[in-house]
């Protein structure tokens, strides 16, 4: 069963992060160059226990959200609450502590993990800087390690040894690490082939099922989007242009841009390809 096919949480009083008119804007290339707004006012709330699929082509701003969210690029205007608390003017010793409830996969497994560590180094890390003992984060390891179904002797080896599924389940491990609330998937599948592709996101619906984690999750891709999300926001050119349940939002979307993407997805037959490609270019103008 995916996400959206699941009795979608049931709404609390507040949500767990809400995002509210958040412009993010980047400088130009040079001193006099004009600032590029990528966010225009962008809002959105993930509830406890649940995934937001968030979906566009490369360039919309998808990632800048999450980026912000985490406090890695600086917010221009709006605000972003986590658990009723404002986060985005949180300072680094603030957004340290917040790393236990608030975590993120990246895209690249070949790029997230550092190459000289051993996977039991990264996974008890930040068990460590939370205060765990070595002791106790060691077996906490041996427990992510079987969550996310690698052997245990994974703990001694280095990242190079393991494919490129494996170095995902290894970040999922990290991320995880914690107990963290919400983790931002950024792209989390995409440079994975299509096999390990859905036995990633079984691992992350089994994990949401156990825990009760909540997913932002960010992607290119509908059809990833549908299967792992309660309810969809779409952005297109730095703004949500779209939001609903998964089912209504991929199955019939309203806005043309979604309804462009849905035709942009690839088919196996070469014509229809081509006639999608084309009728999804004249509703984008």
């Amino acid at each position: 069963m995916n996400a959206a096919e699941a009795t979608e949480p049931a709404a609390p009083a507040a949500p767990l992060l809400s995002v509210r008119d958040l412009r993010v804007s980047y400088p130009g290339r040079s001193r006099r160059a004009p600032h590029t707004e990528v966010l225009r006012g962008v809002s959105l709330d993930v509830r406890p226990g649940e995934t937001l699929g968030l979906v566009g082509e490369s360039g919309s701003g998808k990632t800048t959200i999450g980026r912000a969210v985490l406090g890695l690029v600086p917010v221009r205007s709006g605000t972003i609450t986590f658990a009723g608390e404002p986060v985005h003017t949180a300072g680094r010793s603030r957004r340290r502590a917040l790393s236990r409830d608030l975590q993120v996969v990246f895209q690249d497994p070949y790029t997230s993990l550092n190459p000289s560590l051993t996977v039991g180094d990264t996974l008890a890390e930040p068990l460590i800087a939370h205060g765990t003992s070595p002791h106790e984060a060691r077996d906490r390891v041996r427990g992510l390690l079987d969550r996310v179904h690698l052997p245990a002797d994974a703990a001694h080896r280095l990242p190079r040894e393991f494919s490129g599924g494996q170095r995902q389940r290894v970040a999922i491990a990290r991320a995880l690490a914690l107990r963290p609330r919400l983790v931002i998937c950024d792209e989390p599948v995409s440079a994975l082939d299509l096999t390990t592709r859905r036995a990633v996101l079984d691992l992350l619906l089994d994990i949401q099922e156990e825990t009760g984690t909540a997913y932002l999750f960010v992607t290119h891709d509908l059809s990833v989007v549908r299967f792992m999300s309660h309810r969809v926001a779409v952005i297109h050119r730095g703004e949500i242009v779209e939001t609903g349940g998964a089912t209504d939002v991929t199955g019939a979307p309203r806005h043309a841009y979604t309804r462009a993407l849905m035709l942009s997805a690839p088919v196996a037959n070469v014509a229809a390809q081509r006639r999608r490609r084309e009728a999804a270019k004249r509703l984008t103008g």
